[in-house]
């Protein structure tokens, strides 16, 4: 089936269009394809647009002054038009694929021939933006209207190309809600063990988009009945079937536990979600049984196993540290009552508090369902607001060496035990705060 007409009232990308219109009046064949058809079939705003055409690269750059090539060998270029970039990559047969990646080589194709080496039906279509028809050589509309993600031809060719498909697949189906495709189901699970092969940084990115695109809960299910799981987070995989007190979490075990969490991020940011995840990761190593179920330690512990999983997917540093102090502090919301002001404004301040708030208040409706301490946590902040925070510096350290004190680390307890009696509310005047380091200094010299 190959010319559907399909009605208006689309929002086309402006850039898209012009680009497209450009390509057909020097004689050049151009199409929306993959992605973008495939959103706009579902009423969802396209993220990216992409233009396929008959037109190699180096025609496209003559006609486009802002152009760079990202895959000349591939046909593909990038074009940037009107502030914004798009990717326009010629109709191609792909040859062989040698690493698990990349053909090792392409020849020029037509739509039927370029449709026919994507990945899965649903982003193996076209539309011509011309006349409104979606052109469709692989059942991509109707697998859209079953809601089934399917791969294209032969399950097994299409994951031995680029083995990241194993986790595209996965994360389309809990992006999208649909179902797996039995054949493509069964292709992905015969070929689990060779998705440790993709790029650390591969997996990292297809990952952070199964657990940030609003399906986490249903992403992390698929990969452990698929089979990839246990190659990629083992760590995350040996948490199905632990046990927990009940009397803390009705919910059931520690997998059913990480399902609530994840069920309930949405979209979040990657930290907040890689955190999510990781929460809980040190529960298996640190569970004892004596009254009853405890794990002693298992924030600590587990935020040791979060910086080793994060390095290991090639992850950032400012991203490795967050993620890892998130999973390091993830109890200590447990406290916050029975905290001095001085030390309760030094958390609620902290620049990952806000996504350690969120945290615990998923945690929590995972779990017990007990907010007290996520609304405790709340009144704090609107009380204290950014100037009780954060008071202003009653004297510096230039105060200090003017009244005789000297540079060093004396100097440094001293100014912080002064920020100390602010935050408490007991010093709040330059006189009170000369006198207290005054009386700070006579006792540290009597010590």
């Amino acid at each position: 089936m190959t010319g559907h007409p399909v009605s208006g009232g689309w929002r086309l990308d402006g850039g898209a269009v012009q680009l497209a219109a450009q390509l057909r009046a020097q004689g050049f064949r151009a199409l929306f394809a993959g992605g973008c058809v495939r959103d706009l079939l579902l009423g969802r705003a396209p993220l990216d647009w992409d233009i396929a055409t008959d037109a190699g690269p180096e025609a496209v750059a003559r006609l486009f002054p802002h152009t760079h090539a990202v895959g000349a060998r591939f046909g593909v270029c990038v074009v940037r038009l009107g502030g914004r970039d798009y990717e326009v990559a010629q109709f191609r047969r792909d040859g062989t694929y040698a690493d698990g990646r990349r053909p090792e080589a392409v020849a020029a194709g037509d739509p039927q021939v370029d449709a026919s080496r994507r990945d899965f039906t649903i982003n193996g279509m076209f539309l011509d933006p011309e006349t409104g028809q979606v052109l469709d050589w692989v059942g991509g509309l109707e697998d859209l209207r079953r809601g089934v993600i399917r791969a294209i031809g032969a399950a097994p060719a299409r994951f031995a190309e680029d083995r990241l498909r194993l986790l595209r697949a996965v994360r389309f189906a809990a992006r999208l809600g649909f179902a797996m495709h039995p054949d493509t189901a069964v292709a992905i699970a015969a070929a689990a063990g060779t998705a440790a092969l993709v790029s650390a940084e591969r997996i990292c990115h297809e990952l952070t988009l199964i657990l940030t695109e609003g399906g986490a809960a249903a992403g992390l299910n698929l990969m452990r009945g698929l089979g990839l799981l246990e190659p990629l987070l083992p760590e995350v995989a040996a948490m199905a079937g632990v046990p927990q007190p009940l009397q803390f979490h009705p919910e059931g075990d520690l997998w059913h536990h990480l399902e609530g969490v994840l069920g309930r991020l949405g979209t979040a940011r990657p930290r907040l979600a890689w955190a999510a995840l990781l929460h809980d990761v040190g529960k298996p190593l640190t569970m004892t049984c004596t009254d009853r179920i405890r794990f002693h330690n298992h924030d600590h512990v587990g935020a040791g196993m979060a910086t080793a999983i994060c390095r290991r997917l090639r992850m950032s540093n400012p991203d490795t540290d967050r993620i890892s102090e998130l999973v390091g502090q993830h109890m200590r919301l447990r406290h916050v009552r029975e905290m001095r002001p001085g030390n309760l404004k030094r958390l609620l301040r902290q620049p990952w508090f806000p996504e350690l708030l969120e945290l615990h208040r998923i945690d929590c409706l995972a779990s017990h369902g007990q907010l007290d301490l996520y609304d405790f946590c709340q009144a704090q902040l609107a009380a204290a607001g950014a100037r009780g925070l954060r008071p202003p510096r009653l004297l510096s350290g230039d105060d200090l060496v003017a009244a005789g004190w000297t540079p060093g680390p004396a100097l440094g307890l001293a100014l912080q035990a002064l920020e100390d009696e602010q935050l408490e509310g007991r010093v709040t005047t330059r006189e009170q705060a000369e006198d207290f380091v005054r009386r700070w200094a006579a006792a540290a010299s009597e010590a």
